[in-house]
């Protein structure tokens, strides 16, 4: 076995066990969050947007930091620290006595919330270009098989207690944690380590620093806009089928599952060989134009059986990131990942606090007396609209990468 196997298989079954705590508290925060506001769906739904908002608007002003710091430090005290701050949030709701502390926690968990950035930087650290997006699939894959586990074990879970979950998800995070305090090796070798600088370590200085790197800023633009018609997913699907169809938290788990078993397939399986065989750019584009009609998909299923329909053709869609992944890292030195890493984090907290509360105020707003029709999948139109547009600027920026390599 080579080096950097070992390395690849511990940060992959650190990712795992990160991403199966979050996938334990999805089927009930929602429900929560709406408990909170009186049973009021309407309320709930915009409140746990806002929520999700402050998540999102913590990892945007503190990535970049994180991003360099992983950057002089290395990657494995930036993990180490974030999972340590999940477990410490998991607890912190599970004891909320208000929603005020739903607030507090949320903004703890933002801080912390660093496995991506620093899990991408990794990866970036140990693959050679030509095995960066099947490497970067294996993320993908780690998202998938934690969100088969997590979501079923939260909705059984829930039977005993709706907080059962969170002191389920705190306790595996913490055990995360000792596993990579104990296991996980450093990726970052000290000859590509640089000094500190807080000029790169602000979100607006770490998004200005990508104009050194002109060639990609399409594909910038393009992973912004796809990152942000994702947002539908994690802002309104509990909310969705249990409005739509009816779903019991177990229920809403299981197809969640379902959703964690195809993505685990996908860019577990069939990145290397799609890419392999089509190449990164005909593989984002591909991946772009089927989004646009699978969100579309979505928002018209008027049975719950659809829902399972989308979820399998959908799959497809994440080879897009893995592939877009490695098109930028190629155009970035080795002592600069981290940065860039902490930059694309910036932006996905861009859209982690414009999408939930787009997309929850469309829902509320549809789903509403107000509406002049009701129309539960307004958020889903509105993402497949955000494709279109993230396919007209992947086109001429795909055409630019591949003039420049």
């Amino acid at each position: 076995m080579s080096a950097r196997q070992p390395a690849v298989l511990f940060i992959f079954i650190t990712l795992v066990l990160d991403i199966l705590g979050i996938g334990l508290v999805v089927p009930v925060l929602p429900g929560l969050v709406q408990h909170y506001q009186e049973g009021s769906l309407a309320a709930g739904s915009v409140t746990y947007g806002l929520l999700a908002a402050t998540y999102a608007l913590m990892q945007f002003l503190v990535a970049p930091l994180i991003g360099s710091l992983s950057d002089r430090f290395g990657r494995r005290p930036v993990i180490l620290v974030s999972l340590l701050g999940s477990a410490i949030d998991y607890f912190l709701i599970a004891f909320a006595p208000s929603l005020a502390w739903f607030v507090v926690g949320r903004v703890v968990a933002g801080i912390t919330a660093a496995n991506y950035a620093a899990a991408s930087a990794y990866i970036a650290d140990i693959s050679p270009p030509e095995k960066r997006a099947a490497n970067f699939g294996l993320i993908g894959a780690a998202f998938g098989i934690g969100f088969i586990i997590g979501p079923v074990l939260g909705g059984l879970c829930a039977k005993f207690g709706v907080k059962v979950p969170f002191f389920v998800a705190g306790g595996l995070t913490l055990i995360n944690w000792a596993y990579g305090w104990f296991v996980l090796p450093e990726s970052l070798a000290p000859e590509n380590r640089r000094a500190f600088s807080w000029r790169r370590s602000n979100p607006v200085g770490a998004l200005l620093a990508l104009h050194r790197f002109p060639a990609l800023l399409g594909l910038v633009l393009t992973y912004f806009i796809a990152v942000l018609a994702h947002q539908v997913y994690p802002s309104i699907w509990v909310l969705y089928t249990s409005f739509r169809y009816q779903w019991t938290e177990l229920q809403t788990g299981l197809s969640l599952a379902a959703v964690g078993f195809m993505a685990g397939m996908v860019q577990g399986g069939l990145t290397r060989r799609v890419v392999g065989r089509l190449g990164e750019r005909r593989t984002v584009l591909a991946g772009l134009f089927l989004a646009v009609f699978l969100y579309a998909a979505y928002g018209m299923a008027s049975q719950a059986w659809m829902i399972y329909g989308c979820i399998i053709i959908g799959s497809l869609t994440g080879l897009v990131t893995p592939a877009v992944q490695s098109l930028m890292t190629q155009s970035v030195p080795a002592n600069e990942q981290g940065e860039l890493q902490g930059a694309l984090s910036s932006l996905s907290s861009v859209a982690g606090v414009t999408g939930p509360v787009v997309c929850t105020q469309l829902f509320g707003f549809f789903v509403s007396d107000k509406a002049p029709v009701l129309l539960p999948g307004a958020p889903f139109f509105w993402s497949s609209i955000l494709m279109i547009a993230a396919l007209a600027v992947a086109v001429p920026s795909l055409r630019r990468i591949q003039a420049v390599h």
